[in-house]
């Protein structure tokens, strides 16, 4: 059991950075959101955004947005191609998913599929900083040694989404995590934040 959380995560503060930042970035990327919902429809119908259940703070669970990468009804066959998972525990990830239709590809390796949850976060049910939201059929394998992940909001960012090893094992995911709850700040927040966006836009260089 994670011993301490940061202070931060509890703070006004953190909620109104939250809002302030998402207000401030939606407004800024709003030709972006538009532009690749536009590609979406265009290459791969619709729907343009995928709604899945995910479980958030105190166990709650809400209606996770994301810019749909793959065909319709694709989290659906995830027994189909468990041959191919990557993911320790419950997780399900296939790096190099068959799946993927249009810009998917894309969108998912560089977290561009993440941008509508901007919208969960103007929603109070996610945070910038905090534990990646898991879909309820997988949080609820989790152990009970993996409760503090629901102190607090789910986040877009962590340090488990910036890690290399992220899925070498379930220990390193719960160490991640315990480091993400550990620490917290604006300055922390927004340092997290920009090294995992450089990180990820190095998949255009490649």
């Amino acid at each position: 059991m994670l011993e301490k959380v940061h202070p931060y995560y509890f703070s006004f503060l953190k909620v109104f950075f939250d809002y302030l930042f998402a207000i401030i970035i939606f407004i800024l990327i709003f030709p972006i959101l538009f532009l690749i919902g536009l590609t979406i429809f265009i290459s791969a119908g619709y729907p343009v955004i995928f709604i899945q259940k995910r479980m958030g703070k105190d166990g709650k669970t809400f209606q996770m947005y994301k810019f749909r990468t793959m065909y319709r009804g694709a989290h659906l066959e995830q027994d189909k191609y468990k041959s191919l998972n990557k993911a320790p525990g419950p997780m399900f990830k296939i790096f190099d998913d068959p799946r993927f239709v249009g810009i998917g590809r894309i969108l998912s390796r560089t977290g561009l599929d993440e941008l509508p949850q901007i919208i969960n976060i103007l929603k109070g049910e996610m945070s910038f900083i905090g534990p990646r939201p898991l879909p309820v059929s997988e949080a609820k394998q989790l152990s009970q040694a993996w409760s503090f992940r629901h102190l607090v909001k789910p986040g877009i960012f962590s340090e488990w989404t910036f890690a290399d090893n992220r899925y070498n094992s379930l220990a390193d995911w719960r160490e991640l995590d315990r480091k993400t709850l550990s620490n917290g700040g604006i300055k922390y927040d927004l340092k997290l934040i920009f090294f995992t966006l450089i990180k990820s836009f190095t998949y255009f260089k490649k």
